[in-house]
């Protein structure tokens, strides 16, 4: 009985710590809790959604100083999320073929 208890207990607490964090509901706190966000980005980040929630990744990384595609992936992998959704990298960009000189 407790060995079952007790793998109920690690089960609920795993699946806590994987848990979604969406940045447009999320407190200071739950920000936070984000591998890589500290005091200073989450402030930044409920600073900039006073002025209207975040609509998509790009808007995020736009709006807010110091965010990129890179740290958007960590976060993301962390389990930030923008309205559900995990951020998915841009394509790269490829480079225009271009005729040899003759």
């Amino acid at each position: 009985m407790i060995r079952t208890l007790t793998a109920l207990l690690f089960a609920a607490l795993t699946f806590a710590a994987q848990a979604a964090v969406d940045i447009n509901k999320a407190s200071q706190a739950e920000l936070e809790s984000i591998k890589g966000i500290g005091p200073a980005m989450s402030e930044r980040i409920l600073d900039e959604r006073k002025k209207g929630d975040f609509k998509s990744w790009d808007d995020f990384v736009v709006r807010v100083k110091g965010v990129g595609p890179g740290n958007a992936a960590k976060f993301s992998a962390a389990g930030l999320t923008v309205g559900g959704s995990a951020f998915a990298a841009p394509a790269p960009k490829t480079a225009a073929k271009t005729e040899p000189r003759q």
